[in-house]
């Protein structure tokens, strides 16, 4: 596919304001989706405790990479979008304390591995200047129409 700016995208997920990290999508398929972000770096970023922000907190921008990519591909398949809630996170490794601090964009990629009526598993990896920050997997819970 495309680069798709935010007012593409942003409208199909909850996460509003500040609290949507993402800043583009880069590429997407029926399988993956890469993001842009450069959201860790500004002072108004909501996951910011006592002005730093933990790399715990890269799973969330892969979770939001996830709803991207679900929402994208319902809109093109025409289904109705289905909300889901993140319900497990599992081989989480963080290869970095802290994000705050790192200049430029983040990449944040994630695949979808399974997806049944009821639920979506995706790997996700976060990556800066090359350099890998975070990776794991995801289970998703879709809610019911």
């Amino acid at each position: 596919m495309r680069m798709l700016p935010k007012p593409e995208w942003a409208a199909l997920i909850p996460h509003a304001d500040a609290m949507c990290l993402l800043d583009e999508v880069v590429d997407w398929d029926a399988v993956r989706l890469h993001a842009r972000s450069a959201s860790h770096a500004r002072r108004d970023n909501p996951l910011r405790a006592d002005g730093r922000l933990h790399a715990v907190n890269l799973c969330e921008y892969a979770a939001q990479a996830m709803a991207v990519h679900g929402a994208l591909l319902s809109r093109t398949v025409g289904v109705a979008i289905r909300p889901g809630r993140l319900a497990a996170l599992r081989e989480v490794a963080l290869h970095v304390e802290r994000i705050d601090d790192l200049p430029g964009k983040l990449q944040i990629r994630v695949e979808r591995l399974l997806g049944t009526g009821a639920s979506l598993q995706y790997a996700f990896r976060v990556e800066h200047r090359g350099a890998l920050l975070a990776q794991g997997r995801a289970a998703v819970m879709l809610q019911s129409h």
